[in-house]
């Protein structure tokens, strides 16, 4: 009896432990492994267009994106500038023309969900398209999806955002530990 309480705590604890951990994952471009960056080529990153789900829109969801893709590639870049606001990606690539960027870094919010996962048992989710363009070319050099999904016992505390940094931090070291 004894072997079968401390069986069934020990999967209790397991449960419970996987109920608390987020996923992140990211899926790389197949042109992406031949490319690097140096740290002294200035950087651009364009605002991309709030993140909807449903009829629900994620106000200021651009803004945090661009802000957290310039905090990943201020690890790496000594200058990185980002936008104000939304842009296209032609408006984005004039904006680091003039910013005087070799790189455009553009991002795409291909989904963002933030759910009441405590009480709904539905998890955040996130994903977002990252792509590395060459200013004086405007060819894609490097392309990535960082997705991320909360885990079911998150206590209240767990936001979209909150899911795109490791994924996003990986991307950009890649592009940055090749040298």
């Amino acid at each position: 009896m004894r072997k079968m309480i401390r069986a069934l705590s020990l999967l209790s604890a397991m449960f419970l432990l996987a109920a608390c951990a987020d996923s992140h994952q990211l899926m790389k471009s197949n042109g992406t492994s031949g490319f690097s960056m140096a740290p002294d080529e200035p950087l651009y990153v364009s605002v991309p267009r709030d993140g909807v789900y449903g009829s629900q829109r994620y106000n200021g969801s651009g803004m945090t994106t661009a802000q957290i893709l310039q905090g990943a590639f201020l690890k790496y870049a000594d200058n990185v500038s980002y936008g104000n606001s939304t842009q296209s990606r032609s408006e984005a690539w004039e904006a680091a023309m003039q910013a005087g960027a070799i790189y455009l870094v553009f991002p795409t919010i291909l989904h963002w969900e933030d759910r009441a996962t405590e009480w709904s048992g539905k998890p955040d989710q996130i994903e977002v398209k990252v792509q590395v363009i060459d200013v004086a070319t405007n060819t894609v050099e490097a392309s990535a999806i960082a997705k991320g999904q909360s885990g079911l016992a998150t206590l209240g505390g767990d936001r979209p955002q909150d899911l795109l940094s490791k994924p996003v931090n990986e991307f950009v070291s890649s592009l940055y530990d090749r040298q």
